[in-house]
């Protein structure tokens, strides 16, 4: 993060004045003065101070990832290896995965410590889009599109709610649903008579997975990803 966005973000000032307290020799990065605004720092390894006073500011941090089959969507596990150890920088105390992959599904991961967008994301009430591209093993029939697009009995109290289908070939399709029940695709294509052989989530809400990730990778969301977001 450039230097003078992190003094801004901290409440020292404007951009404007921001760069005119860096000009008159008032911030340090490590112990050196520093007189260049856009140098890039990290907030949470590097000690950044104005007037001699420490900055300690806790950012919000959007991360995409492209889960890796074999992964945990948890924070910690005794087991497996967790989405947070999939990312190599230093994380503020209390970020998380928002919502879960299974330990054998890849694709779109937020990991954020932002728990209002969690929330929004996540709410049952708001109904955001999730869609996933899955292989099947059997051919998938009329039958079966006109099921998942009216509703599936998944042995719940209620059917799911109508999923938006496209067919990409007779055995792969991008599925959308506004739900987020336990392992439910699964478990809507198994109610057809069919199993899900591979499934990657490739969009939730405004977020698409970034095509350039190679399963594993990861990138910081950009400003305007995180306003759509927020938006939606």
């Amino acid at each position: 993060m450039r230097l003078d966005k992190y003094l801004s973000i901290a409440g020292i000032g404007s951009r404007k004045d921001v760069k005119k307290i860096i000009r008159q020799k008032r911030v340090t990065v490590n112990g050196v003065i520093s007189v260049n605004d856009d140098v890039h720092i990290d907030p949470y390894l590097d000690e950044i101070r104005v007037d001699q006073q420490i900055l300690d500011v806790v950012l919000d941090v959007y991360i995409m990832l492209n889960k890796p089959q074999g992964v945990v969507s948890a924070t910690s596990d005794d087991l497996h290896k967790t989405v947070l150890e999939c990312i190599d920088v230093t994380l503020p105390p209390g970020c998380f995965p928002v919502g879960r992959l299974d330990i054998d599904t890849e694709g779109l991961l937020l990991i954020t410590n932002d728990g209002d967008l969690s929330h929004r994301l996540l709410s049952p009430k708001r109904k955001v889009d999730k869609t996933y591209y899955l292989e099947c093993r059997d051919t998938i029939d009329d039958k079966t599109v006109d099921i998942l697009r009216s509703g599936v009995d998944i042995d719940d109290e209620t059917l799911t709610l109508p999923a938006e289908v496209e067919l990409l070939s007779e055995v792969t399709m991008n599925l959308t649903i506004k739900e987020g029940r336990y392992h439910q695709i699964k478990r809507m294509l198994a109610a057809c008579g069919n199993q899900v052989t591979y499934l990657k989530r490739i969009k939730m809400g405004s977020l698409n997975l970034d095509d350039d990730l190679a399963l594993g990778q990861w990138r910081f969301l950009s400003e305007s990803e995180v306003e759509q977001l927020k938006k939606g």
